[in-house]
């Protein structure tokens, strides 16, 4: 889409620039605390990165660095965890917040897929950039076959009450149906019920949420139940659940089409 590229990471050098992103937007620009290695090569690294796919955007007319060769630089990135790659290593990285394990060991049958990491260099953060990002999931889950999605999505901040309102706003009106209905671990839990239902100003409420989120809310996205504080990276996480069959048709027309005619 004009200079913009979406595709998967294929080397080292690009993994390391999309943890050079990740490490821009969730430590400079955001409030998280790096750990020593993190901060000695400022990038965002731990030990999903090698067992993931990395989805990138990239920009082939970004100005070139002096004394450089052109080449394109990654503006965006969503890393991506197919469930045959986490039974086979260490588990998924949701599962150190939410009880996920329960929804795939009773599931058997369904192919799940983790989104995480999710971060875009803020002279990109518009519609073109997103759609790119979600033209490239679309192609990733048609071709592996997956049937559900889900993945952490995070408020900023740390004091719940603070967020009283987009969390009671995604309990109220958000909450998934019971057979997807996914709980925080019983020593992470927070409770997103802060507010009553009826005292709640739903317009507001949903503007008080992340644009991420608001995107997963369009989809059809449903959300877990209680949230948890990650101080490390200082934000209120929610679970986002989204079986394939529940997308909204408008965005499977959408994004559906221009899959076709990519993968044609």
């Amino acid at each position: 889409m004009g200079s913009l590229e979406v595709r998967l990471a294929t080397t080292k050098k690009e993994l390391k620039q999309a943890q050079r992103l990740r490490y821009r937007v969730f430590y400079d620009e955001m409030s998280a605390i790096p750990n020593a290695a993190s901060m000695i090569a400022r990038r965002d690294v731990d030990d999903y990165d090698a067992i993931c796919d990395h989805l990138l955007v990239l920009d082939h007319d970004a100005p070139r660095r002096p004394f450089r060769a052109a080449t394109p630089q990654v503006v965006g990135t969503y890393r991506l965890l197919r469930q045959e790659v986490a039974d086979r290593n260490f588990g998924f990285y949701t599962s150190g917040e939410f009880e996920i394990t329960k929804l795939t060991d009773s599931n058997p049958h369904l192919r799940f897929l983790e989104l995480g990491r999710s971060c875009v260099l803020k002279p990109y953060r518009n519609k073109r950039t997103v759609e790119l990002l979600w033209y490239g999931i679309w192609n990733y889950i048609r071709n592996h076959r997956v049937d559900v999605m889900f993945g952490c999505a995070s408020l900023e901040g740390t004091d719940p009450d603070r967020l009283a309102m987009p969390l009671s706003f995604l309990h109220h009106h958000a909450l998934s149906p019971e057979p997807w209905r996914v709980r925080a671990l019983p020593e992470r839990f927070v409770t997103m019920d802060r507010m009553p239902a009826a005292s709640l100003d739903t317009k507001a409420a949903l503007h008080s949420l992340p644009p991420l989120v608001k995107g997963y809310l369009r989809l059809g996205a449903t959300f877990g139940e209680g949230a948890v504080i990650d101080r490390q990276f200082g934000t209120t996480d929610v679970l986002v659940m989204l079986p394939v069959p529940t997308i909204n048709p408008r965005y499977i027309e959408h994004f559906g089409a221009t899959a076709n005619r990519q993968s044609a």
